[in-house]
């Protein structure tokens, strides 16, 4: 259906351009910029809005198949649409794992019959993600794989990295690694300081995320490889990307809004919705990740949505499962603690998670300008966003933002000519 919408006076944040205040028209699934409103339209007031390219989460855990009790992938996009993503990767943690070639296209062909957006599909880097024998790269990649990965393993052996990182170079496939020295991170439950001392449970030190990224990275550069870094929660993570990039090694990072907007404290009194990992670390590290989405070394913001069911995340901290749903909300919630504030602008937050993901992955960046393919959200930053578990759209509702009200809100959502989502 080839809906015609003119937004009037809004406020227009696209990567590559000027942020400007105008009106904007949304006909025949393209963007223009008229002069005087055209008649027979629909007309949105975009007073106090903000319209950014539609957001891409290229690190989402979609649990179909094999664990569709805590999400599938027509749920899971419906709760990307409510939080203003139109785009996401799929992780390859599934049952079985994505590590060849069929399950790539079964996967693929899943999203395209049951999801109302874009679903790129990420391969294993190993067979099972058991860290031992590599996967089918080069198949999985013929047949649609953007990147591998043993997300939310590691790949434990160096040389057997040290192979997929070779062979992807040939290939030009993104490796993307999640850095965990398991010897040092163990059975820990939460970040190894004083709130885990006062709680009684083992920590996970950071050591072992920051010796596994200086391992991977430092392989990639011996290879001459691309490599991406998953998930950095610590200010000496921070320091060694910044390190390597200045020496001209390929290392892309990201980070996850919650180790933004929270802290460790936030684990209180052994509430398993912050029970992540990597875990929620100290104050200081929070601000050193904050400074490096400003300055650009970390360059991707990305949600890590693990949806998990009520009863994994009910059980007590040390047996409860680590992650949290995001898809929903990030935006509100980014915009309420952060942008709102003053601490992160946004254009920052449309390069980081709208156009470099995408531009990381090899996928065309939507852009909001005269004639361009319409791909975008509309955001209300006055109106407000209550997380009832309907809002949530999720499967699963383990989120710290359940129940809790966000200043603002995804109130149209659009694609293709079509409106996904319409709050207005």
């Amino acid at each position: 259906m080839d809906e015609r919408v003119l937004i009037r006076n809004v406020k227009v944040v696209s990567p590559g351009t000027e942020t400007t205040v105008r009106d904007v028209l949304m006909a025949g699934g393209r963007w223009s910029f008229p002069v005087q409103a055209p008649e027979g339209v629909r007309v949105v007031d975009g007073t106090g809005k903000i319209l950014l390219p539609g957001l891409y989460d290229m690190h989402a855990h979609l649990r179909e198949p094999g664990r569709e009790d805590s999400e599938t992938i027509t749920t899971a996009c419906e709760a990307a649409l409510a939080g203003g993503f139109t785009g996401l990767t799929a992780m390859p943690d599934t049952v079985p794992a994505v590590d060849n070639g069929g399950m790539v296209h079964s996967l693929r062909e899943i999203a395209s019959r049951t999801g109302r957006i874009p679903i790129e599909v990420a391969g294993c880097i190993t067979r099972g993600r058991l860290g031992q024998e590599l996967a089918e790269i080069g198949e999985m990649q013929s047949r649609g794989a953007v990147m591998i990965t043993d997300d939310p393993d590691p790949v434990a052996n160096p040389q057997v990295l040290r192979r997929a990182l070779q062979y992807a170079r040939g290939l030009d496939v993104l490796v993307a690694t999640t850095c965990d020295v398991r010897e040092i991170s163990g059975a820990g439950a939460m970040h190894d300081g004083p709130v885990s001392y006062r709680l009684g449970l083992p920590g996970l030190h950071p050591c072992a995320e920051e010796i596994g990224i200086a391992r991977d990275i430092r392989l990639a550069q011996s290879c001459g490889s691309r490599i991406h870094i998953r998930g950095i929660s610590t200010a000496r993570s921070v320091e060694t990307i910044r390190r390597y990039k200045s020496e001209g090694v390929a290392v892309t990072a990201e980070a996850f809004p919650h180790h933004l907007l929270f802290t460790d404290e936030a684990v209180g009194d052994y509430d398993t919705l912050y029970k992540v990992k990597p875990p929620l670390r100290p104050e200081s590290d929070r601000l050193a990740l904050l400074q490096a989405v400003r300055d650009g070394v970390i360059d991707i913001l990305a949600t890590d949505h693990t949806p998990h069911t009520w009863f994994e995340k009910t059980r007590d901290f040390g047996s409860a499962p680590f992650g949290m749903t995001g898809l929903a909300t990030a935006l509100p919630a980014i915009h309420h603690h952060l942008i709102s504030s003053g601490l992160l602008s946004w254009e920052i937050l449309a390069e980081r998670f709208c156009a470099a993901p995408r531009r990381l992955l090899g996928l065309d960046v939507p852009v909001i300008a005269e004639g361009s393919a319409v791909n975008a959200v509309l955001f209300d930053p006055a109106a407000a966003t209550t997380f009832t578990e309907e809002a949530l759209k999720s499967r699963s509702q383990n989120s710290p933002f359940l129940n809790q009200t966000l200043r603002g809100s995804a109130v149209l959502v659009l694609l293709g000519g079509e409106i996904m989502v319409d709050r207005c």
